[in-house]
């Protein structure tokens, strides 16, 4: 594989990857005031092929932040327990928040690698042409 499609498929899997990730944080904060929801959290992967890793990434399995949930104290809600208790959610929104703009972020850097390849790729095919 030549240069410039290996970094374009290095970025075109960075970007993957990271909506995907932007996909699981939209999640978490859709479901921050849903009782018992746990936040999905996701880790990268390299790719390896023919036992040598490519360079690009992939998101591994989703799995779910088994940190204690929020004990809410409503005995007007329908979950609630004999002490008006019931579970919310772990999803703290800060850290959401700044998740989102990580990956977005991440997201603009690998796009900004892709389009740089593609102007490479294209100035060396018109310079072929002369």
């Amino acid at each position: 594989m030549s240069d410039f499609s290996q970094s374009l498929s290095v970025a075109a899997s960075g970007m993957e990857a990271q909506a995907m990730r932007l996909r699981h944080v939209s999640e978490n904060i859709a479901n921050a005031d849903t009782p018992g929801y746990h936040r999905k959290t996701t880790a990268f992967e390299a790719v390896v092929q023919g036992g040598e890793a490519t360079g690009a990434v992939r998101l591994g399995d989703v799995k779910l932040d088994q940190r204690d949930l929020t004990r809410i104290l409503d005995p007007g809600h329908p979950m609630a327990d004999q002490n008006g208790y019931y579970d919310g959610s772990n999803v703290d929104l800060v850290v959401e928040i700044a998740d989102a703009r990580e990956a977005q972020r991440s997201y603009e850097a690998n796009l900004r690698m892709f389009d740089q390849t593609r102007q490479m790729s294209a100035s060396l095919l018109e310079l072929l042409r002369r």
